[in-house]
């Protein structure tokens, strides 16, 4: 492992991948495999990915405030087909992360493009349906408590909705016109098909939506991957009709446990760009433009199996020990825990 600057600017097919930035990162004669890195997420097209790191202010309250958490700490050769997709085996890995001492958000700093990250998504692999139904169940429990604050149940979006297990829990809970949007092909291929038909595959782009269509927005466990949570905030805004709301999940920095693992903790990955706190997520919120705001910690609920591939140890003893739950009932059973999720939701 090397901990000093590296010579990183590297060009190929004309197309200029990283910067010159204080990194740690396993090399091979100096420099990191791209194309194997590329071949990983399911890209071929190598002209058509660009990897370069650009630097950014802070993602919501715009300043350059902000002082270092954590050096970065990757290796590409390790990134797989799984490295952005949705409740992955944690790789402990991240990109340089600052800490706003203004709002309270950590963010990568330099970061991907725009472009990078949605070519990353297109192509993320998906193998968690089972875990999505457990997540879906809790998260709609969560919105149960604030269907008496909305005059009715006509239009819900959900951004990132995955296989579109909440979609289905939407329409159980009597929503009407209800939509889902997914940029990774893998999950939409597996949704249900009556499921499936609610989705559009792709990014979320508030152009392909009317003003105050949706009586709810839902965006769960993706805020944290975008590369502007703030112009995501304000279009969904747009979109929402009055006394509706926005619903956020994410993971919250200042949670206990976040606290007590550090670096171990899953919520620094690679795959998170911006990473929020109870007074970061309010400030982007209010940022945008919604007026009442409430943020909550939120339980989740999932079999062993899964709480299993978070721990933070060695993957020879994850897969021994997924090997034992899988094959026992042990795997099955749920566990209910406070992790360090949020929740927060808005109202236009």
């Amino acid at each position: 492992m090397l901990s000093r600057s590296l010579p990183l600017e590297s060009t190929y097919l004309g197309h200029t991948f990283w910067q010159r930035w204080p990194i740690s990162a396993k090399r091979g004669n100096g420099w990191v495999d791209f194309q194997g890195f590329t071949r990983s997420l399911g890209v071929s097209d190598l002209t058509s990915l660009n990897l370069e790191l650009f630097d950014r202010k802070c993602p919501i309250c715009e300043t350059g405030n902000a002082v270092e958490f954590a050096p970065a700490n990757f290796d590409l050769s390790r990134l797989d087909a799984f490295a952005f997709a949705s409740r992955k085996r944690p790789e402990f890995m991240h990109f340089r992360l600052v800490e706003c001492k203004t709002c309270d958000v950590l963010y990568a700093n330099p970061a991907p493009g725009h472009d990078a990250l949605l070519k990353a998504y297109e192509g993320a692999s998906f193998n968690t349906s089972n875990e999505s139904e457990y997540a879906a169940k809790t998260y709609c429990n969560y919105l149960k408590r604030y269907l008496s604050d909305m005059p009715d149940r006509d239009g819900a979006l959900d951004i990132g909705t995955g296989d579109g297990a909440f979609l289905e829990q939407l329409l159980a809970a009597s929503f009407e016109n209800v939509a889902g949007v997914e940029p990774s092909a893998a999950p939409v291929q597996v949704a249900k098909p009556h499921i499936r038909a609610h989705i559009r595959l792709g990014p979320f782009r508030a152009s392909d939506y009317a003003s105050e269509e949706f009586r709810v927005v839902s965006c769960f466990q993706t805020i944290e991957h975008v590369h502007d949570p703030l112009q995501l905030c304000r279009d969904a805004l747009r979109i929402i009709k009055p006394g509706g709301a926005f619903f956020i999940v994410c993971h919250n920095r200042r949670a206990l446990l976040a606290r007590v693992l550090g670096p171990k903790s899953p919520i620094f990955d690679i795959e998170h760009i911006q990473i929020f706190s109870p007074a970061s997520v309010q400030a982007l919120l209010k940022t945008a433009g919604f007026q009442r705001v409430e943020v909550q910690p939120i339980v989740n609920c999932y079999p062993m199996s899964y709480w299993a591939n978070l721990l933070p140890v060695p993957s020879r003893v994850k897969d021994v020990l997924s090997r034992v739950l899988t094959s026992t009932r042990a795997g099955k059973l749920t566990l209910a825990a406070p992790v360090g999720n949020l929740a927060a939701i808005a109202f236009r």
